[in-house]
């Protein structure tokens, strides 16, 4: 009995071994002997074969279960497809396969909430992503959610399929997005930083080419967070300065697409494309002008600065020139110690803040907020 569990151990590794590096002769051969191995799983993750072959991009081998009436919605540990995976690892050939197959594109996982086409945008695979929208737009999604409200579906944290494509940088895919309708200043939940906009994940990831999209989509540029940063503080933040440049409310406003933002997708393909060059060149024109005064927009350089040192200085920008507490004030006083630098506002607010009765007051000095180093040494 128990070698008889072991060769039929040996038989689910052989037939999941065989799908990862695309042998279909042992697979075929496996599951004639065994047909049963064709609903078995991976003992931790419990992926099917069908799971392995799209993750992998076996595309003989996911043909061939697909045809042998393989539930194409399997499900693994954490509830994902193999559709999922086909689009987290951008295999294009199974995701168009799977889909074909009749594959659900509504399918939330229960890792993040997160379905097939935020994982397309996520991991930046533009084909995966194209596809999956081409899909959404005729099947049964498109008139049981509607196909805006699938463009913008929402993960567990609230994150949309384009705050994460801009959160990764991933900036064809953010013209994809916003292409087909993805709403250009919806805000988290708790994804980065509650109620961020693309905008703010843009500034914080640092990708120029992704603020520039956006801000030609009509991303407004003084909406705030949860805690009231606007995406400029943002970037600062992150020390990204050619982004907060752009970012700063101070600067040339962008130019944006005609209103409604739906008329530039139903341009034909050569009137759109021309568009798009127009707008863009334009506001790359302004983009120049915006980095050659950046030493009036951005706190200021260092006594080393020069023209030809342009580029090294804006995208140096300090953390530490931003207030630890408001992150606003960019004119800072650094406190002892422990090196955080507050503005004037919020040092003299805590500073003087229950103010103690003389005759009681302990002689211990008020700290900064998040460590234990007095605000001023008093000598």
């Amino acid at each position: 009995m128990g070698q008889g569990l072991s060769c039929g151990a040996n038989q689910e590794n052989g037939v999941f071994s065989a799908v990862k590096v695309g042998d279909i002769e042992t697979v075929e051969s496996l599951l004639k002997r065994e047909p049963n191995l064709l609903y078995h799983k991976t003992v931790y993750e419990r992926h099917s074969a069908l799971h392995i072959a799209a993750a992998n991009g076996q595309i003989e081998i996911l043909d061939m279960l697909l045809e042998k009436s393989v539930n194409p919605d399997v499900l693994n540990r954490h509830k994902q497809t193999p559709l999922t995976l086909a689009a987290m690892h951008g295999k294009i050939s199974c995701v168009e396969r799977l889909i074909e197959a009749g594959a659900n594109i509504l399918m939330f996982d229960s890792l993040h909430g997160r379905t097939c086409l935020h994982y397309a945008a996520y991991y930046g695979h533009f084909d995966c992503l194209q596809a999956i929208l081409s899909s959404a737009q005729s099947s049964p999604v498109a008139f049981s959610w509607g196909y805006a409200r699938f463009v913008n579906i929402r993960d567990a944290r609230g994150a949309t399929p384009l705050h994460l494509a801009a959160r990764k940088r991933r900036s064809d895919c953010v013209d994809i997005l916003l292409d087909n309708g993805a709403l250009v200043c919806a805000s988290t939940g708790g994804y980065g930083f509650p109620g961020s906009t693309p905008l703010h994940l843009a500034a914080r990831g640092g990708s120029l080419d992704c603020i520039r999209k956006l801000l030609a989509w009509g991303a407004d540029r003084l909406q705030r967070d949860a805690s009231g940063r606007i995406p400029y503080v943002v970037a600062l933040k992150y020390k990204h300065g050619a982004c907060a440049a752009l970012l700063n409310p101070s600067s040339a406003e962008p130019l944006v697409w005609p209103a409604p933002l739906k008329f530039i997708s139903e341009l034909n393909g050569e009137a759109k494309s021309l568009l798009e060059q127009a707008l863009m060149e334009a506001n790359r024109e302004r983009e120049k002008n915006i980095l050659k005064q950046i030493c009036y927009s951005l706190p200021s350089p260092s006594p080393s600065y020069s023209e030809s040192g342009l580029d090294d200085t804006i995208s140096e920008v300090s953390d530490s020139e931003v207030c630890c507490i408001c992150f606003e004030q960019v004119c800072t006083i650094e406190v002892q110690d422990c090196g955080h630098q507050m503005c004037a506002k919020c040092t003299l607010a805590l500073c003087c803040h229950n103010k103690p009765n003389p005759t009681t007051a302990s002689v211990t000095p008020r700290c900064a907020p998040f460590v234990g180093a007095p605000l001023f040494d008093w000598g």
